[in-house]
């Protein structure tokens, strides 16, 4: 089943332009003839099971993976002929919490957005500290910057990595599963958190509900394909979800605040092959 792709506003600039894009690993096929635009100023949301190929997309942008067919544009040029240099100075990437932070203060963790800019012993000027200081205060963490990065809470790490990210002032913000092992009120934090910052972001996320929330669009992957790109009313309707996921599903209604809520049904579980995640 697909759905089709939404159409762009036309006049807003896209930042991110993919075409036609395939990658496949031993003859398996990892993502295949995946296309479109994220324009400024949107919260994409990259939802689907896993296997799917959310964290492979996000890989291929970053240049992480190059052996890949197709184009991947970014403001107007292909990315494959931008430096890494140029790269790092427009892309921030927020990965999942798994990276060695070698006993650094939160600061110290911060202040490596300025690396894309500066060579590694190049002074820190005054312009330098504001711009760190000012991070430090939209993530909340101006009272914990001089705590060491592995003693905060996953939300707080979380925080500490968009801040590093504002540092790098760049123009994108990709985020691979920025509330995986974080706990409700966590998860609900760095999301707003995240959408207060009016960037340009690209994100993949697990809970549905959490990407109808926040995020203004939808792409949803299913074996390495956009089944469908749209906002959450296109994109998360119940018999493609039901579909994809393998679970029969359907939109609760809270009878109080009439917000309506995605509810998988468990005890229908069908059987559907083990894919590896990629």
């Amino acid at each position: 089943m697909t759905l089709s792709v939404s159409k762009q506003a036309i006049n807003n600039k896209a930042l991110l332009n993919i075409n036609q894009l395939n990658w496949s690993v031993n003859d398996k096929t990892i993502l295949k003839d995946v296309s479109f635009s994220l324009n400024q100023g949107e919260i994409v949301g990259i939802i689907g099971p896993n296997g799917a190929g959310k964290t492979s997309l996000l890989r291929c942008i970053l240049q992480y993976i190059t052996n890949y067919q197709g184009e991947i544009c970014f403001n107007d040029q292909n990315i494959q002929a931008l430096t890494r240099q140029f790269i790092a100075q427009h892309i921030a990437v927020v990965n999942q919490i798994n990276e060695p932070a070698f006993k650094l203060s939160v600061i110290d963790v911060v202040r490596m957005g300025l690396l894309p800019y500066k060579s590694l012993f190049a002074s820190e000027t005054k312009e330098d500290s504001q711009t760190i200081a000012q991070a430090l205060e939209k993530t909340g963490l101006t009272q914990l910057k001089n705590e060491e990065f592995t003693h905060l809470s996953g939300g707080e790490q979380q925080r500490a990595l968009i801040a590093r990210a504002l540092v790098q002032k760049a123009d994108l913000l990709i985020l691979d599963e920025p509330t995986n092992h974080l706990d409700v009120y966590y998860q609900h934090q760095i999301l707003q958190l995240i959408k207060s910052l009016n960037l340009t972001v690209l994100m993949t996320i697990h809970d549905v509900n959490l990407a109808m929330d926040y995020c203004s669009r939808l792409l949803l992957l299913d074996h390495g394909k956009i089944i469908a790109d749209g906002t959450s009313e296109q994109v998360l309707q119940t018999e493609l979800l039901t579909d994809v996921f393998g679970l029969p599903c359907q939109y609760i209604t809270d009878a109080k605040t009439g917000v309506k809520k995605v509810y998988f049904q468990p005890h229908t579980i069908q059987n559907k092959a083990n894919d590896e995640a990629y």
